[in-house]
């Protein structure tokens, strides 16, 4: 595992894509002296004093560690019966859902469970919430970071 701090530039690509995704109200002005934390070619953890996040593939999803930025993307909430397989890294299937908010396929979506309403994964929505309504199986978010996930256990152990 290597780690280490993003150029400048680097820096500013990542401002552009959360920026675009994210929500305004709940990102710094400037992310300066980003450190990540290499978990895998293409996929790592990124941090300043104020930003956490994890870069999958060619997404920058939320770190489920700051339920107030995670309070600012749309989410769906699942059934207890679908926690254990969310937390081994499943996609969202729609019979596991109780309730979702309003999103749109290809936005960044987080997952809850509907007892405590803690936040399980975060994933990007494979079809629209209004989809969802009407779907009785298939594949509603594609699980991209989880509870005890490599991010996860990558992030506690470099705090």
């Amino acid at each position: 595992m290597r780690k280490y701090t993003l150029s400048k530039s680097d820096s500013n690509e990542i401002m552009e894509f959360v920026n675009k995704k994210w929500s305004k109200n709940v990102l710094p002005e400037k992310l300066k002296n980003i450190q990540v934390i290499e978990v895998e070619e293409n996929n790592c953890v990124l941090t300043t004093s104020d930003f956490f996040a994890v870069k999958v593939e060619k997404n920058i999803l939320p770190l489920l560690t700051n339920e107030n930025v995670l309070n600012s993307f749309p989410s769906v909430t699942i059934d207890m019966g679908a926690i254990r397989f969310i937390c081994n890294g499943a996609n969202v299937m729609r019979p596991g859902i109780v309730s979702t908010d309003e999103f749109n396929k290809d936005d960044i979506v987080v997952v809850k469970d509907n007892k405590h309403g803690k936040y399980l994964a975060v994933g990007i929505a494979l079809v629209a919430s209004k989809e969802v309504q009407t779907m009785l199986k298939g594949q509603v978010i594609n699980n991209m970071h989880y509870v005890s996930d490599k991010f996860w256990k990558s992030y506690k152990e470099n705090q």
